[in-house]
């Protein structure tokens, strides 16, 4: 199943919806190694980096995440079904 899959159903979230525009980009800190937009390009190319990245597990992103697209997706959502995904895997 593709991470766009994974995170629609557990989520309800499309992320085919992200346009790219950036606009969900936050300033990056320490814990984090790419940023909001690349994540979410991530899922989309179904590259499992995404499950991988340290920005992925960033409480300051997570929280971000909330408010951060302007298009209406929930990143926030979208994160959390990443994590568990990534957890999912971990345990196979």
């Amino acid at each position: 199943m593709s991470l766009r899959s994974v995170v629609k159903k557990a989520s309800g979230q499309d992320v085919y919806i992200c346009h790219a525009c950036n606009d969900c980009d936050i300033p990056t800190r320490d814990e984090m190694d790419i940023p909001l937009s690349s994540l979410i390009q991530l899922v989309l190319l179904n590259d499992d980096e995404a499950l991988q990245c340290r920005t992925l597990w960033s409480d300051y992103a997570l929280e971000a995440a909330r408010s951060a697209c302007k298009r209406g997706l929930n990143l926030h959502a979208a994160m959390i079904a990443l994590r568990e995904e990534s957890m999912r895997k971990a345990g196979d």
